[in-house]
């Protein structure tokens, strides 16, 4: 497994991260005992950054990595999220980036991990009743304290990156990106690469609609973005086909292809993985093996234009609190 810095000021990590999201059942049921060994296996195979949020199954995610990584703490770099607010029905109830809450939510993260510290702390989202600059605070002070290492953001303009970086140095953004997803190659990754800070890429199949994964049920969230709308999925299958296609000529599979697609973007983007069982992680590392020509990635981004999905990444609620979002409908 190559390694690539994260960002200007970060650690060496593995070229493809692993995103544990899908293990706390949000694409529906996922087996406990398959989500550990997964783990373990893409430990195994080199992946050395584990992706997770504190809010992720309310706290199931982080306490099945726990007891993953027990014994091969060593051997991973843990990047967590946190901040987001919910209910004991699960509902989402806003986002807290007050600099007491920042310590809290780290507090309960720390004993569910079974860790001493973190290595990638981040606000899942802005908080926009708290300035960028206390939060970071909150966490530069953890780090003194030997509680984090570093510090990274999600979902953030380049504008919010710039002003959290006179805080302290952030050594990545997590935003989604993929060939429908492409948003961020206009303003933000621009403003980014000046900064010094990588992209932690989320997304890279578009939630499994680059796969032509299926609704799981009324207990998948995917049921609510539009791209999943049964309208929209019908038209978006046909960019599936077509992917598929131009992926027969590499001898690979669509998901392959969209992987490695992201992963040449740059050596400052880090695709993440969503795999949930070891047949997915074998599949999605077949990825690595992927070298594209200059061409051949513009052929493809040409045969898979992102103006040609159909529905936007979130609902029009969640795309107007999301300031990589507002900021990039300020400037079109």
């Amino acid at each position: 497994m190559n390694r690539r810095p994260l960002g200007a000021n970060g650690p060496l990590v593995s070229e493809v991260g692993l995103g544990c999201m899908a293990m706390s059942g949000v694409y529906g049921p996922a087996s406990e005992t398959e989500s550990i060994t997964t783990i373990q296996e893409a430990i195994e195979q080199g992946i050395n950054l584990l992706d997770t949020g504190d809010f992720y199954g309310m706290g199931h995610n982080e306490m099945l990595i726990g007891r993953a990584i027990q014994g091969r703490r060593e051997k991973v770099l843990l990047s967590v999220k946190f901040g987001a607010l919910r209910a004991p029905s699960g509902m989402w109830s806003g986002f807290d980036g007050r600099p007491a809450a920042v310590k809290n939510f780290l507090a309960y993260s720390l004993r569910r991990l079974g860790v001493d510290y973190v290595d990638i702390y981040r606000p899942s989202r802005l908080d926009p009743t708290v300035p960028i600059e206390e939060t970071v605070g909150a966490i530069a002070e953890l780090i003194k304290e030997g509680y984090v290492r570093h510090i990274g953001l999600s979902e953030m303009s380049a504008v919010t990156a710039k002003r959290a970086s006179k805080v302290h140095p952030i050594v990545d953004l997590q935003i989604e990106y993929s060939l429908v997803s492409r948003g961020i190659e206009r303003q933000l990754l621009p403003g980014l690469r000046e900064l010094g800070i990588g992209v932690t890429a989320y997304g890279v199949l578009s939630r499994g609609l680059l796969s032509g994964s299926k609704l799981a049920g009324p207990t998948d969230f995917r049921g609510r973005f539009p791209r999943f709308a049964p309208e929209n999925l019908r038209r978006n299958g046909k960019l599936v086909e077509i992917l598929q296609r131009i992926a027969r000529e590499h001898n690979v599979s669509g998901p392959q292809l969209a992987i490695a697609w992201v992963r040449h973007q740059g050596q400052d983007i880090v695709p993440l993985v969503g795999s949930r069982t070891r047949e997915q992680l074998r599949e999605a590392l077949g990825a690595l093996r992927l070298n594209l020509s200059p061409e051949e990635l513009s052929r493809i981004a040409e045969a898979v234009p992102a103006e040609s999905v159909a529905g936007t990444r979130y609902d029009a609620g969640q795309m107007a609190m999301l300031d990589s979002e507002r900021a990039a409908k300020a400037m079109s």
